[in-house]
């Protein structure tokens, strides 16, 4: 019985050392660009002692990074074709490392936010250009392994981004955080130069540029970044997200239409015409939400609740990134030999398993508690992305493969922006409620809140003193936030749930040569 997946070219020649040694360079710098997103999280306290910046401003550290890669990715596959994957690659990582040593000798906000808008949208470029060549590098043997590869890397980038920052910023400083991509990317830099192929380029693109495409993608992107970030905390429906909201729309549509009038485009949105291709960017999308969601509430929960530094917190996250070690093997010996669909349904019915068992954290939740849950997302996020890549992508001939892996990766990005979004909303706006339940179900004697706050129980003939009032508030706060982050858990427990009715959905793909199944 065969139960392949959509298989690359069995009889296609294997791939040479050269051509291994330029795809784990250009992993490298994909690797560098996710890391970037995480990397200064638990930095920022610090970043903002040294660079005098206000409060209300570090969010755009994050931001303006986030921004510029989600407007970079989607012009990729226009950059590839106009000059070629090798040069391109070659052009953004060194585009990235000048503008991570920018970072690095900045001394205010304004500088050190110019310098991560260049870094984010070289970034930007590096990620879906990795895969891209997964599927034009490796048309046979090794695409398992490729694919396998990218998809590790860029799921274990934002897991080891915490204790990585918070590691060099305790041991160093935080100028190492940008400093650190220099010898890696130099090298990377030249080993692409020498050993990625040389392929074609088409300097007519440059001739067809939309100019007027190109600036409504960057607004209806940028527009829909900025609301997502302010909605949690000026509402969202604030008169300021509801204008940004509807910019982005109408840019948005305006493009859309524009683009599909065009005989050239600057990205083929044709894609979406392709029932498995939608239904992997959706998964993407999902992946998104749930990955970098978990990424996010993990440290607001240890650091806020627990009150972890920034090294403790991303020790206690490592377990993640060692999961997804150990079922990288697992992932690329199943991935060659089993339908995508099957391994699709399987990795989203774990990975929601383990998000759904965060939602049972009580104040008290520390390592042991958090072992299972991130065990089992660390086994199951690797299926939550290589077979969806290969539903995506795998069938498209090599001229379309760059377009549509820009697509494939924007929607996971957008993904994770949408999440932490929600996650804010969910978690901010109800953390006051859940503090005047807590008291009332204390003030009432409620044995069961007593013990879930940890606090001693009051008999109902003992008056309530100040004193007992002053004690309990702190511990309170983190109770009544510790519900709050578990709600948010529940709401990525059921959006990650989706992924298991999509996965469903895939049509089945042609089988390969009964050679390479089982």
């Amino acid at each position: 019985m065969s139960i392949s997946t959509q298989t690359p070219d069995i009889d296609a020649p294997a791939p040479t050392i050269g051509a291994w040694a330029g795809f784990i360079a250009m992993c490298i710098g994909m690797f560098m660009a996710i890391l970037d997103i995480q990397i200064v999280v638990t930095s920022l306290p610090t970043i903002q002692e040294a660079l005098g910046i206000r409060q209300d401003q570090m969010s755009w550290v994050q931001t303006s990074y986030l921004i510029a890669e989600i407007i970079a990715i989607p012009l990729t596959g226009w950059l590839t074709r106009l000059l070629s994957l090798r040069v391109l690659f070659v052009i953004a990582a060194s585009v990235f490392t000048l503008a991570s040593i920018g970072c690095a000798l900045s001394y205010d906000f304004e500088s050190l936010i110019f310098w991560r808008v260049i870094q984010g949208f070289a970034g930007g470029m590096l990620i879906p250009v990795v895969f891209s060549t997964v599927f034009i590098i490796f048309p046979g043997r090794g695409q398992g392994a490729a694919t396998t590869i990218a998809g590790m890397l860029a799921v274990l980038a934002p897991t080891v981004g915490p204790i990585t920052g918070g590691w060099i910023t305790s041991t160093f400083s935080w100028h190492w955080l940008f400093l650190i991509n220099i010898p890696p990317a130099i090298a990377a830099i030249v080993t692409a130069a020498i050993f990625l192929p040389r392929t074609g380029s088409d300097r007519g693109e440059l001739r067809n540029l939309d100019v007027l495409s190109l600036l409504l993608l960057a607004l209806a992107l940028a527009t829909l970044e900025i609301s997502l970030k302010e909605a949690p905390k000026s509402g969202w429906f604030s008169g300021l997200v509801i204008a940004l909201v509807a910019i982005s729309v109408s840019s948005g549509a305006a493009f859309i239409r524009r683009t599909l009038s065009r005989s050239k485009p600057l990205i083929d949105l044709n894609h979406f015409r392709e029932w498995n291709f939608v239904l992997g960017c959706a998964l993407s999308f999902l992946l998104g939400i749930g990955l970098y969601g978990s990424v996010y509430l993990m440290p607001v929960f240890l650091g806020f609740v627990r009150g972890h530094d920034a090294l403790g917190i991303g020790e206690i996250m490592l377990v993640t990134g060692a999961a997804q070690l150990i079922a990288a093997p697992v992932a690329v010996w199943m991935e060659q030999r089993y339908n995508a669909r099957l391994l699709t349904l399987l990795g989203f019915v774990f990975f929601t398993i383990g998000i759904a068992l965060s939602m049972y954290d009580t104040p008290r939740s520390d390592f042991n508690e958090m072992l299972l849950p991130q065990t089992l997302r660390g086994l199951a996020v690797l299926f939550c992305i290589l077979p969806p890549t290969r539903i995506a992508l795998g069938h498209l001939p090599p001229d379309r493969v760059p377009d549509g892996s820009a697509l494939y990766n924007l929607m996971r990005n957008l993904g994770g922006a949408i999440g932490i979004a929600l996650i804010d909303t969910v978690v901010f706006a109800r953390v006051e409620k859940h503090a005047t339940m807590i008291f009332e179900r204390l003030e009432a004697r409620d044995r069961s809140m007593f013990e879930f706050t940890g606090l001693p129980f009051v008999a109902p003939e003992r008056e309530v003193t100040q004193n007992m009032i002053a004690f309990a508030t702190p511990v309170v706060k983190k109770s009544a936030l510790t519900i709050a982050i578990t709600e948010a858990w529940m709401m990525l427990a059921l959006l990650s749930a989706l992924g298991i009715l999509l996965a469903l959905l895939v049509r089945n793909p042609k089988p390969q040569d009964d050679s390479a199944t089982k």
